[in-house]
């Protein structure tokens, strides 16, 4: 059974369809990859899944319970880490628990275990200007764990990242994922990035951004390095350029 679900969700601005008909399922510790060029309205159906929007059509349902039009369900990472620069890592990462009503004293003590999970120790009293980039990438996907533990919305959380740094970091949260049962929903617009972390992706094209086409991606991961140069990732790889093409 999918965790969550996407129903036909179709979203206008101002009398102009922005996404049609769309579709998604999330299962239960899957990642799955949204993938398509510019302008296909990708983020608008994150927002919309999110409940920042709602929808003119459809429905959104969690673990079977129709949520659309709510917040507060899932956890939703924008492109930047947005940390706040005046307040430190600890109490960044402490801010949905806090805003959820739980006293700043209590939350510290409860995020206080993740640092290390997260591979953080040792920042909680530094300040984001203290941290390289893909530290205050963990440190943002670490506040947005504590947002929701369940299912998690990823607007290309590291596109602003190094190429070694970005390499690092999918083989880290691949990790993270699988030790604290998370399932991710991915927008990219790397062709090798969806192939090298999906089980799935999916492909967003025209105008309305619409689903045109699902890949499977038989490959178990973690994927080393090396499955980037094989055959099997050139044919994917192909195979997605000519759907985007007709797209």
């Amino acid at each position: 059974m999918a965790m969550l679900r996407t129903k036909e969700i179709t979203k206008m601005f101002e009398g102009k369809e922005i996404i049609k008909d769309i579709s998604v399922e999330l299962k239960e510790n899957e990642l799955v990859c949204l993938l398509g060029v510019s302008g296909a309205g990708k983020t608008t159906l994150f927002n919309v899944i999110s409940g920042l929007l709602p929808p003119d059509q459809g429905e959104i349902l969690l673990d079977g319970k129709n949520i659309t039009g709510e917040s507060g369900h899932i956890s939703y990472m924008l492109q930047k880490d947005l940390l706040f620069p005046f307040k430190t890592i600890e109490d960044n990462v402490s801010m949905p628990l806090i805003l959820k009503g739980m006293k700043k004293k209590e939350a510290r003590e409860y995020v206080a275990p993740y640092f290390e999970t997260f591979g953080l120790e040792g920042t909680e009293k530094k300040y984001p200007a203290k941290l390289s980039g893909g530290m205050r990438q963990r440190a943002a996907l670490l506040r947005t764990y504590m947002f929701s533990s369940q299912v998690a919305l990823l607007d290309e959380p590291f596109s602003a990242l190094d190429t070694i740094t970005k390499r690092s970091m999918h083989q880290w949260y691949l990790g993270i994922m699988d030790q604290i049962k998370l399932s991710t929903l991915f927008i990219t617009h790397d062709i090798d990035e969806a192939i090298l972390l999906s089980d799935r992706i999916y492909l967003m094209t025209g105008k309305p951004g619409q689903i045109t086409k699902e890949i499977q991606i038989e490959k178990p991961r973690p994927r080393s390095e090396e499955f980037l140069l094989t055959e099997e990732f050139l044919q994917y790889k192909r195979e997605i350029i000519e759907a985007l093409k007709l797209g």
